[in-house]
């Protein structure tokens, strides 16, 4: 069985005097991919920026690896190896590619594998090889969220957590993104996957939790959520399960 990576316990998170987050409590094993699906509004996005550090909780702990993250900073906690992919990818618009990839790797722990992690990222991505030179702010959704796995990937992340990958993107393009997170995987990157696309994401995730309105409404190994007629009718709807 695989360790433990990331514990979060009895998380309650406020926008002011507004609560987001009910007593969240997730657990991510390592080289499990593990999903966070829900509708909009139901704290998935909230939960992925109190594990890095962008908001704090008012109760709770998290740690990674047994080591408590609270009062750490956001690049305190990626230093410690989370990497987070946001909505929107964030990418620098007016660097190029390659320029994009080298500021991933501006960790300290990351740096002496800077060769290694770019000749992996263009593996993972030949189209970003042939497009090194290109400015990021050029590039269709698609190429631009593969730039930002990339970027991401240059850190050497121990949890690497991707905000919506799919977001915006065409079918193919969906199904390329899935693919290549199915790859990471692999390749025992440890992934937490926040999701609008429930039936791609409980095909892949080894566990998941359902979050509804800031808290988790339930959880279990990816195929038993797929499967479930409440999961079914709320979230996949007539798209029904495809296998």
């Amino acid at each position: 069985m695989a360790n433990q990576l990331l514990e979060v316990k009895g998380l309650d998170v406020f926008y002011g005097d507004a609560q987001a987050l009910w007593d969240v409590s997730i657990h991510v094993e390592e080289e499990a991919i593990v999903a966070l699906v829900g509708a909009n509004g139901a704290g998935k996005t909230t939960l992925l920026k109190t594990i890095s550090g962008l908001i704090h909780a008012r109760r709770g702990e998290i740690s990674l690896s047994g080591k408590s993250l609270s009062n750490l900073n956001p690049k305190e906690i990626v230093d410690r190896g989370i990497i987070h992919v946001p909505e929107g990818r964030r990418l620098f618009s007016d660097l190029t590619v390659l320029e994009n990839l080298k500021l991933g790797a501006y960790v300290p722990r990351a740096r002496p594998f800077f060769a290694e992690s770019l000749e992996r990222v263009f593996s993972l991505f030949p189209l970003l090889k042939n497009r090194k030179d290109q400015k990021a702010g050029s590039l269709s959704g698609g190429e631009q969220q593969m730039l930002a796995i990339g970027r991401a990937m240059m850190a050497q992340p121990k949890l690497l957590m991707l905000d919506e990958p799919s977001l915006g993107l065409g079918p193919i393009l969906v199904k390329t993104i899935f693919e290549l997170i199915s790859t990471l995987h692999k390749q025992k990157t440890t992934i937490l996957l926040v999701e609008q696309n429930v039936n791609q994401a409980l095909k892949i995730a080894q566990q998941a939790y359902v979050l509804k309105t800031g808290k988790i409404l339930m959880s279990g190994r990816g195929e038993e959520l797929l499967v479930n007629e409440e999961i079914r009718k709320t979230y996949i709807g007539e798209r029904g399960i495809k296998r």
